[in-house]
């Protein structure tokens, strides 16, 4: 029963907090300079027409009125999430925002997801070695390398990663999810072309995260290390490898709500990374759609963000007394 009450307080503050993010988002898309309508005339999506035209066929097939004031935009808006209904995107010439993310999600869910468990198991033992070894020039050795790869921009590391392994040494492909030759299938050749380039932009997101997981795992354990109950293990006469799986699983609860944020995050994809190696994802997919001032998959993109990273928060608050006793007893 008060587990219960407790999910249904959380989903109605998620509930809340995604109408509050998906409002503010409405406004402040519609406050960024130019028209979207202007822009497709300008691009030729609509042919034929004269401006007023043009943003009359729009307001028909989008249902967007450019002309009408922002407080009926805003309630139609809220009457299509109602509906679950995002909207239709201006860029493809009325194809359902839904049907567009969901062709982009996989894309960023192989890059990302894959890049976070790489670094966050690398990024995670490293930050324990750092931590017990923090005297010495092994722990010197692996904060600088955390400290510098996390003040690195993701799109430094992409780029340098691309013009050393496809320019300097050309040893992988460059561009697109998979040769384009190829036909999509179950097949080795297949797999095979999207592991290979994929390789390229897992590992900079990868190194882009690293040092992140590095430093965080190195400051809880330091901070575990201090305290009674690790002095009463020593005492007892636990052998050194016993005390550092106590360590571990101490240092890993602030590591674990991270990581579940992280994966919310994970939707909003790696946006430069996947820019610079042509990744599909909503990353790239987000960054055209400002660019091209599609308000409705702008809108619709940052949705479903939003609601991922909210859900993944509930999900880390409720999972976390599982984890830790001491908050389920409490």
């Amino acid at each position: 029963m008060r587990l219960a009450r407790r999910l249904s307080a959380r989903l109605l503050t998620g509930l809340v907090m995604i109408w509050v993010v998906a409002s503010g988002t409405f406004f402040l898309v519609r406050l960024m300079p130019g028209d979207p309508v202007a822009t497709a005339y300008e691009a030729d999506i609509v042919h034929g027409m004269t401006p007023d035209q043009a943003s009359a066929a729009t307001a028909l097939l989008y249902g967007f009125v450019p002309r009408q004031s922002l407080p009926r935009q805003y309630l139609a808006y809220l009457g299509q999430l109602a509906h679950f209904n995002l909207g239709q995107s201006i860029t493809y010439e009325g194809v359902p925002v839904a049907h567009i993310v969901a062709a982009a999600a996989p894309w960023t869910i192989i890059l990302v997801l894959s890049g976070i468990l790489v670094s966050f198991v690398i990024g995670a033992c490293a930050g324990v070695l750092a931590a017990t070894r923090r005297s010495t020039k092994t722990g010197d050795l692996l904060t600088v390398s955390g400290s510098l790869l996390h003040g690195i921009p993701q799109f430094i590391i992409a780029i340098l990663l691309a013009y050393v392994f496809t320019t300097l040494w050309a040893v992988l492909p460059f561009g697109a999810p998979y040769d384009v030759t190829l036909t999509p299938g179950w097949n080795l050749e297949f797999i095979g072309s999207l592991v290979t380039h994929a390789i390229l932009p897992v590992a900079a997101y990868a190194l882009a995260s690293y040092g992140g997981w590095l430093l965080t795992m190195k400051s809880s354990v330091v901070s575990v290390l201090g305290d009674d109950f690790i002095l009463a293990a020593e005492l007892r006469g636990l052998r050194p490898l016993t005390i550092m799986r106590y360590v571990a699983r101490n240092a890993m609860l602030p590591l674990f709500t991270i990581l579940a944020l992280t994966i919310g995050f994970m939707f909003g994809g790696a946006i430069f990374i996947e820019h610079v190696f042509i990744y599909p994802g909503l990353g790239d997919l987000l960054l055209s759609s400002i660019g091209k001032r599609d308000y409705p998959l702008m809108t619709g993109t940052f949705l479903i963000i939003t609601t991922a990273v909210i859900l993944a928060n509930i999900l880390a608050d409720l999972l976390y007394g599982v984890i830790d006793p001491r908050v389920r007893r409490g």
